[in-house]
């Protein structure tokens, strides 16, 4: 594998376009009672907006199939939400909340989930100042027996904290122990405790891959009937894993939006995907912008390695900003290829890596045709990537949909954003 010659251009400058960004531009009213606390009863039952040729029109999403292209390709997030709320309380009574980001030891999902040991997890305590010292504790019952669950503060990680979770219990993995005592992480703006129903409706019907502390929401709506539809249509289907973070729930405080940093988050995709998405470039939709940002950071991560060939066992992975500095004419193929031929130096099928990208007015898209997505908070960085798409009609798109009073974020209604 040779690098390319091609100088990056650096973060100053691309500085100028970027910094003309005014976060007040992408803010709108969105009263609270449109904000979905809860699922519609059935899932393909939610309103679906329509975006094509700068029409705007309104349905149901169980009739979505009549919208996509038969030639599509449709790319799912199929990654699963974790109980990644750990509520515990001290001598003193104080109420103590933990919610457990990603793991750090072992630093691999897999590894973390089933170990009988000890593990340490990047995490956000809530009301860290009651938690000065000293190590909290639950009890649970596991497979018929009294299993003591210990979470000790090790350390400040960024503005989160590393803390090691053990138990006593040898045969039992961590993620027995999360999945009998933790809580869904609902969103904060749903303010509310979880339910059982979030049990199964914040999960996606394909969800199969633990690690997400937030669900991929725009699968929230597919149903095995919708799968029915549009198989029959022949449009194809793919899935990626990228495992959600809190990250996605924080807004854009800063002045600039360059000093607003993204939290890192891990995917998995695997070589005959890749070659899928080369199969059908050009045709290819995915569902929510977990995906959308997952196809977007593999195409920069074959720009990437073109320019600076990794070690032979170098973790992948794409900054903040990256996009932006990098080469803008290397083609899809040459991309997707130079990816494939790092798999198969390194004899996996897997390529592992993570990603930061923010995607804002400007970016260009490589991979993407379309999205489906739903409704997102004002002033967030995933309402920059739907203005990114869209251009200034998310102001038009947005409008329709407070108008005809679309439910909005996790739990909420959908949209088809077509060119």
């Amino acid at each position: 594998m040779t690098a390319r010659p091609q100088e990056r251009k650096t973060l100053k400058q691309i500085a100028g376009n970027i910094k003309a960004i005014d976060i007040n531009d992408y803010d709108y009213n969105l009263p609270d009672e449109l904000i979905a606390q809860h699922p519609v009863a059935e899932r393909d039952q939610s309103q679906l907006l329509v975006y094509k040729g700068n029409t705007i029109l309104k349905d149901t999403f169980s009739n979505l199939d009549k919208y996509l292209p038969s030639d599509s390709l449709l790319v799912f997030n199929n990654s699963r939400v974790i109980r990644a709320r750990l509520l515990f309380k001290k001598d003193t009574g104080a109420g103590i909340e933990i919610l457990c980001l990603e793991p750090l030891t072992p630093c691999d999902y897999t590894l973390s989930f089933s170990s009988t040991s000890p593990v340490e997890w990047k995490c956000i305590i809530g009301n860290l100042k009651k938690w000065k010292s000293g190590d909290l504790s639950c009890h649970i019952t596991l497979k018929g027996a009294d299993i003591k669950l210990i979470a000790e503060k090790i350390r400040p990680e960024g503005e989160a904290w590393r803390i090691r979770f053990s138990w006593n219990s040898g045969v039992v993995s961590f993620a027995e122990v999360i999945e009998a005592t933790g809580h869904i992480p609902l969103p904060p703006y749903m303010n509310r405790d979880d339910t059982a129903e979030d049990t199964e409706r914040y999960q996606t019907v394909y969800s199969k891959v633990n690690g997400s502390v937030a669900a991929p929401t725009a699968g929230l709506h597919f149903t095995e009937n919708i799968f029915g539809k549009i198989k029959s249509k022949g449009i194809k289907s793919a899935e990626v894993t990228l495992h959600v973070g809190a990250g996605t729930f924080q807004p854009i405080k800063t002045i600039s939006i360059l000093d607003h940093e993204m939290h890192s988050e891990h995917f998995i995709i695997d070589a005959r995907t890749i070659v899928l998405i080369l199969e059908n470039s050009g045709k290819i939709i995915p569902v929510g912008t977990t995906s959308v940002r997952t196809l977007e950071s593999i195409y920069w991560l074959g720009v990437k390695i073109l320019q600076n060939p990794p070690g032979e066992n170098a973790y992948l992975s794409l900054g903040q900003w990256e996009p932006y500095e990098l080469p803008s004419n290397v083609s899809v193929k040459e991309s997707l290829n130079t990816l494939l031929n790092l798999l198969k130096e390194r004899n996996t099928d897997i390529l592992s890596a993570s990603t930061g990208i923010i995607i804002v007015p400007g970016y260009e898209f490589r991979l993407i045709d379309g999205m489906i997505t739903n409704f997102h908070q004002p002033r967030s960085t995933l309402l920059l990537l739907i203005s990114a798409w869209s251009g200034n009609k998310w102001k038009e798109i947005y409008r329709f949909a407070l108008k005809n009073r679309f439910r909005f974020l996790s739990y909420g209604d959908c949209s088809l954003l077509l060119k």
